[in-house]
């Protein structure tokens, strides 16, 4: 190739590079409810969601903790997040859902009572998370203004990590 065409190429290749750099860094959620709140979790942390299946109980683990299931030959424990939170119980429905969650190794189950939708955030639409919550068991990333809605947005290593 000569000079003249390299050069074309080059600027060429630069300026989509420039198209595809993104301005503000921006962080994909999937949302979800749990009792009336609304959450999200980073889509790259999800491994899959489905519909509830059977469960097995397990024996002296904390109230939250459902149970364990089997997913394609993987025994993945099944947290309840409405219990985790501090809500009431409530019966599934045809909405309930477990968001299968999965970093470093770590794979956890969460049954929430239903999906809402994936959202992309720019990072200055998302808050720190309250100065009120304790660091060392802060699970929350931070908070995400969308339109007229507030989505808490979890961090998924505090989530996985267990205490049980």
């Amino acid at each position: 190739m000569n000079d003249q065409i390299k050069e074309v190429l080059k600027q060429q290749q630069s300026k989509a590079d420039e198209k595809l750099a993104p301005t503000e860094s921006e962080r994909m959620v999937v949302g979800f409810m749990v009792g009336e709140e609304e959450f999200a979790v980073p889509i790259l942390s999800i491994k899959e969601i489905i519909k509830p299946i059977e469960f097995t109980r397990v024996p002296g683990v904390p109230a939250y903790v459902m149970g364990v299931f089997n997913l394609r030959g993987t025994v993945i424990p099944l947290i309840n997040l409405r219990l985790k939170f501090g809500l009431p119980p409530e019966r599934q429905n045809e909405d309930t859902r477990y968001i299968v969650m999965n970093e470093n190794d770590q794979i956890l189950g969460f049954l929430v009572d239903r999906l809402t939708e994936s959202v992309r955030f720019k990072e200055s639409n998302i808050d720190p998370a309250p100065e009120t919550i304790q660091e060392g068991e802060n699970i929350i990333y931070g908070v995400g203004k969308k339109d007229d809605r507030i989505i808490t947005i979890l961090k998924t290593e505090g989530l996985l990590k267990r205490s049980f």
